[in-house]
């Protein structure tokens, strides 16, 4: 259980809610371990098997508290809400913002700016890793390029020079991204990223997490009110959750290409666990996948602190935090958005 800007998230599983007079208590294994007044919370996350009372919804509802459930993987199910205009009047902001060309490059500029940080990150750790001089130094001087991407990003004047940027960037990063690899890794050769289909075994590992990523932000986007489809880098589209992917962009490299490195220089995924179709595309097969989906929770439960918020959180929870937050923004109650910067 954990408590981030006035939102329960409940991930123990088994774990019942329940109301107590004008507060929440949350019982594991017949004991109640917390409580918590309801006018305390805006929302409250079940992950996975939790169980909550009639009355506590119905409770939660007249108090104006989102209930949502998510499954243990953090895909959206349902949510309860009772008669409030919190979630209209947040998603008629979005609209509003999303067709307002200065607000719409104000947001999209902290995605980009801070998928580049993130990026230039990962470089940099993979730098001091690295034990071969030469990746030392084509992985520095690349963060080092990059480093100027992230200004640039944060003072584009439209939103397609932005896109250009964050283009520009991502060639950059992936011009390096061998040299993040262990010599120990054989059959994966890498050039550059190719998304529909992935050409390569990398892309297809890659293309993979990233679509774990996004069904993540699709139901942190759900569970906290915002329209999922309707983004600000990443316009509309039918069929496309352009605001999850908006968030995403945040999480690319410190957790899907993070995950992906750590996964091949560990030999944990090998040349063999992919096939190849007749169109070309590669695929996982269906045992490694399972073990790219367990190492995907393992990861998720790794405890960081946020920093913006300055609390310890789970990695899992970070993208519903940074929809959380863009909700507030959008909202007013802060007075701009803090992307998601790893330090």
């Amino acid at each position: 259980m954990k408590r981030h800007l006035n939102t329960l998230f409940v991930t123990t599983e088994g774990a019942y809610l329940k109301k107590d007079g004008q507060a929440v208590v949350v019982s594991i294994e017949k004991q109640n371990r917390l409580r918590l007044p309801l006018h305390n919370l805006d929302g409250i996350v079940c992950f996975g098997n939790i169980m909550c009372s009639p009355a506590l919804m119905g409770a939660a509802a007249k108090a104006g508290v989102s209930l949502s459930f998510l499954t243990p993987y953090g895909g959206f199910v349902a949510a309860v809400n009772g008669y409030s205009p919190g979630n209209v009047l947040l998603r008629r902001e979005q609209y509003r913002r999303a067709d307002d060309p200065k607000s719409t490059l104000h947001i999209a500029r902290h995605f980009v700016s801070a998928k580049i940080a993130n990026s230039r990150s990962v470089l940099l750790r993979a730098a001091r890793d690295t034990s071969d001089s030469e990746s030392k130094v084509i992985l520095q001087t690349t963060a080092k390029r990059m480093g100027h991407d992230v200004r640039i990003a944060r003072n584009a004047k439209t939103l397609d020079s932005l896109r250009g940027t964050e283009g520009e960037s991502a060639n950059t990063y992936f011009s390096a991204f061998n040299r993040m690899m262990s010599h120990r890794v054989e059959g994966f050769d890498f050039t550059c990223r190719s998304r529909r289909p992935p050409l390569d075994r990398i892309n297809a590992l890659l293309s993979f997490l990233y679509s774990m990523l996004t069904h993540d932000a699709r139901s942190a986007c759900e569970a906290t009110g915002l329209d999922a489809a309707v983004g600000f880098l990443h316009r509309d589209r039918p069929g496309r959750p352009g605001l999850s992917l908006d968030l995403i962009e945040e999480f690319r490299a410190f957790l899907a290409d993070r995950m992906a490195l750590s996964l091949l220089n560990r030999k944990q995924i090998q040349a063999n666990d992919f096939e190849v179709t007749e169109s070309g595309a590669v695929l996982l097969k269906d045992k490694p996948r399972k073990r790219v989906l367990a190492a995907w929770q393992k990861r998720k439960q790794d405890v960081i602190t946020h920093p913006f918020l300055n609390e310890r959180t789970t990695v899992g929870l970070l993208v519903h935090l940074q929809a959380r937050l863009l909700a507030r923004y959008l909202r007013g109650d802060i007075d701009d958005y803090p992307p998601f910067v790893w330090r």
